[in-house]
């Protein structure tokens, strides 16, 4: 017997919660996705606190699935629908005690060599021509996948203007400095993390101007405590100004992947974005085609919502690899907002990740 999307869901109408209501009247199934044998969805949760404790529940739920008739294989993820409160055991500063005296902004300071830190092997820089592109997503969910396969990664968040990753990577606090001028970076999903938004509440403006931009990105290079890292993943800004500019003139950077969408209108961007690279001397290694396609959940019906193989076509034009296609995903960014990269699962989209972090070690390149 093959299962449908509503009689997965009137099974766990069964599974009720320890506060009252069921998942399912409570509104906490997301991105049920049924395909021939194999479930996969989430359970978003009111908050971060309630979310640490559906464990039981989400097993609960992979458990009660599993043994329907026609099912052979369950995903389940947790979520939270907002971010976790800061407080002092998550790295905010115990009552009383004085914060770290660390600023970042500021003017770059002259620097003879490199500002490649000293132990990462790659810098790979990953752009866009224009915003919302999906650039910060596939970012973070790459960071992720390489890190599952074994590679040491890092992910520096130069979107100074809008930096998402603390969000997507689901990290909230202030990094440490014991000398007010070193930097001990981040860690979550295996990936060791740095970014502007840990310094600076959500809703604060960037309200800075080119030096400072420059000057901030040059203290996350050189200032932090990478380690030993096979990668370092620099998620950049949209467009061609100064932090792109200064990466590739002053990092020694491996090279750069390219995220667009297929429709006209962000190829155009692109095309600058690849322009510049060209212009830096920057190795392209490659392009990705993000929300390539939409697949509906309850019919199955295929439909290309910004076109289809623009990204593609663009690479083989100019003799550059083509990474991979991603489609548009409601889980994805479900998963992105509760800080929970869908990288770190394994439904489709996960191995559709997993493929492109697999294509880039292959290729050498992380």
């Amino acid at each position: 017997m093959t299962q449908t999307r509503d009689s997965i869901l009137e099974a766990l109408r069964g599974l009720t919660l320890p506060d009252g209501g069921d998942v399912v009247s409570r509104d906490m199934v997301r991105a049920l996705n049924v395909q021939g044998d194999k479930v996969s969805f989430i359970l978003e949760a009111e908050s971060p606190d309630l979310a640490r404790r559906m464990e039981p529940v989400r097993l609960a739920a992979e458990h009660l699935v599993k043994k329907m008739d026609g099912v052979a294989q369950v995903s389940v993820a947790l979520t939270a629908h907002g971010p976790a409160p800061k407080s002092a055991a998550s790295g905010a500063p115990a009552p009383g005690a004085a914060a770290p005296n660390l600023q970042i902004g500021g003017h770059m300071k002259p620097q003879a060599g490199s500002m490649k830190p000293k132990g990462v092997a790659r810098i790979i820089g990953i752009g866009s021509g224009k915003g919302g592109v999906g650039k910060s997503t596939v970012a973070s969910n790459l960071a992720v996948a390489l890190a599952r396969q074994g590679r040491k990664v890092g992910l520096l968040d130069a979107d100074i203007y809008g930096p998402s990753q603390p969000r997507m990577m689901g990290v909230n606090k202030r990094p440490a400095s014991p000398d007010g001028k070193t930097i001990l970076p981040l860690h979550n999903h295996g990936v060791t993390l740095m970014s502007i938004g840990f310094m600076l509440p959500e809703e604060k403006a960037v309200v800075w101007r080119g030096p400072m931009l420059m000057g901030a990105l040059q203290q996350m290079l050189t200032q932090v405590e990478w380690g030993e890292l096979d990668i370092l993943l620099v998620d950049l800004p949209p467009g061609t100004g100064d932090v792109a500019m200064t990466l590739c003139q002053k990092a020694d950077i491996t090279g750069a992947i390219l995220v667009s969408t297929p429709q006209d209108v962000a190829l155009l961007d692109a095309r600058k974005a690849l322009n510049m690279f060209e212009l830096l001397k920057t190795p392209v290694l490659g392009l990705i085609e993000n929300m390539s396609t939409y697949i509906c959940p309850n019919c199955g019906h295929e439909a290309h919502l910004f076109g289809h193989g623009g990204v593609a076509a663009e690479a083989k034009k100019l003799g550059l690899p083509f990474l991979g296609s991603l489609p548009i995903s409601l889980e994805t960014r479900i998963a992105g907002d509760g800080g929970v990269p869908i990288a770190t699962g394994d439904s489709p989209m996960a191995e559709a990740y997993g493929v492109l972090a697999a294509r880039l070690v292959a290729g050498g390149m992380a």
